[in-house]
């Protein structure tokens, strides 16, 4: 690409903003113009606004480092600079709603890390190797905001993409009951153990509106468009736990499964080492080469080994075995804040660059 697309982030100076920060630094086809955040930020620096809150291993990409960040509510002035945006918001529902049809309002794509449009009938919510269809919806999304070429797309909750995509590969053995159980890292609730010294040494068996995110928005990823709007599938029937537990990154689940066709272990790892998605296909950049590895040893995945695999944009598998009262069971983990959140997000908008509905302004 000779020339990159010029890339926003609203809410570029909390954990996931940070995420894309580091994530865009030297992307082959994007680059990071403007950031923007809170009002008690704008005016900064980026460097200037991070300052003692900068939560990576890595530092502060040079490049962005003296962007000034911008007022988020201040819609238009963001949005003359930039081709599209990645949000990534902490507000209310409501509030991060309309922030984010303005924004699309604009004639400016928006990649939403937020929860607020993932039930938005019209709009995409998108794990790229699994339902890329679901963009062919954002049409009747852009005749409802009144934009030739505005829209809002949404990636899905961190903690379904530990479980999900190894679901997804074997859904022509048509599971109908599954059970989940996620172990999640403190980075998904936005901090480290720095800020949440509560949490060593100390698991919390609830995460607020965690288990109904992981138990309906997998229907919704593997739904149907039907007149412009995705209707959620109704099967199969999902129920799951969300447990906070001490560790940086990675979610990771333990899942029992029920197929109404037979199928075994070997066919299942056979589906699950062959999967390959359309950000395979296209080789977009973000994409992991192999999407879901499997391990044979029976102690993996572990999350502080495998967390990273293809660079934190692989999912994992283990200890596959058959169970007593469901079909199967097995353990998946995801890298919550690179595939689950920032990571996802990028990938869905190299995916929306290549089927062209980002475009340079």
């Amino acid at each position: 690409m000779s020339q990159k697309l010029k890339v926003g982030i609203v809410g570029g100076t909390g954990m996931v903003g940070q995420r894309f920060v580091q994530l865009l630094d030297q992307h082959p086809w994007f680059q990071v113009t403007a950031i923007a955040a809170s009002s008690s930020s704008a005016g900064k620096t980026y460097e200037e606004s991070v300052q003692g809150r900068w939560k990576l291993a890595t530092p502060i990409p040079e490049d962005v480092k003296q962007i000034v960040v911008q007022d988020a509510s201040k819609v238009e002035e963001v949005a003359s600079g930039v081709d599209f945006v990645f949000c990534a918001v902490d507000m209310k529902k409501d509030e991060i709603k309309a922030l984010e049809e303005a924004y699309a309002k604009t004639g400016t794509p928006v990649i939403s890390n937020n929860s607020a449009h993932r039930w938005t009938p019209d709009v995409p919510m998108v794990i790229p190797e699994i339902n890329p269809g679901h963009i062919g919806v954002i049409e009747a999304q852009r005749q409802r905001l009144g934009t030739k070429t505005g829209f809002i797309a949404v990636k899905p909750n961190c903690s379904i993409q530990s479980y999900v995509p190894q679901l997804n590969a074997l859904l022509d053995f048509k599971p109908t009951q599954v059970v989940a159980s996620t172990y999640q890292a403190i980075s998904g609730a936005g901090k480290n153990f720095t800020d949440w010294p509560e949490m060593l040494d100390n698991v919390i068996p609830y995460i607020g509106g965690e288990e109904e995110k992981s138990e309906q928005e997998p229907l919704r990823i593997w739904g149907s468009i039907d007149n412009g709007q995705i209707v959620k599938a109704s099967s199969p029937i999902i129920t799951t736990q969300c447990i906070r537990v001490p560790v940086t990154d990675g979610h990771l689940a333990t899942v029992f499964v029920s197929f109404e066709k037979k199928t075994s272990k070997e066919e299942i790892i056979e589906r699950w080492r062959a999967y390959q998605g359309r950000p395979q296909e296209l080789g977009l950049p973000s994409a992991p080469k192999q999407f879901i590895t499997y391990f044979e040893e029976e102690n993996r995945p572990q999350t502080k080994l495998d967390r990273d695999i293809e660079r934190g944009m692989g999912v994992s598998a283990g200890r596959l075995r058959e169970d007593s009262i469901y079909d199967f069971k097995f353990v998946g983990l995801s890298h919550n804040t690179l595939r689950g959140a920032a990571g996802g997000a990028v990938l869905i908008a190299e995916l929306l660059k290549e089927e062209g509905y980002i475009q340079a302004k």
